[in-house]
């Protein structure tokens, strides 16, 4: 799936541009290579139309304003939210992990590490 969405990104180098620009500066390649995939399924109307004009994000989501502005807020939180369950075991309330596994259906991570909970581990001493 990777390569095909690298792909499709040099194909549509506006797009390519408005998902780089949301890009964090301390996140690795493998979690921006999930994550990345995880804003494209889900950006929907959000996500720039192809074509060669660069977008960066915070300005798009800025000229966007109102309730564009804040469902780009919201997918950029979404999408960082599954990045940190999957790769760090991160845990949200229940509405919130039911939404963003809900929004990463069809993404195979296979390289995730594998976390043991507080639960399992007093659980386990039972």
């Amino acid at each position: 799936m990777a390569q095909e969405v690298s792909e499709y990104l040099r194909q549509n180098p506006r797009l390519a541009a408005w998902v780089e620009a949301l890009r964090c500066e301390c996140e690795t390649d493998k979690h921006w290579r999930h994550r990345r995939e995880f804003l494209l399924r889900n950006a929907g109307d959000l996500a720039p139309a192809g074509g060669a004009a660069s977008a960066d994000a915070g300005e798009a989501a800025d000229a966007e304003g109102g309730s564009r502005g804040r469902e780009m807020q919201q997918l950029v939180s979404f999408s960082m939210a599954w990045t940190n369950h999957v790769f760090l075991g991160c845990r949200y309330p229940q509405k919130v992990m039911d939404k963003i596994l809900s929004m990463a259906e069809g993404i195979k991570v296979t390289d995730a590490p594998v976390h043991t909970t507080r639960d399992e581990l007093v659980a386990k001493k039972r």
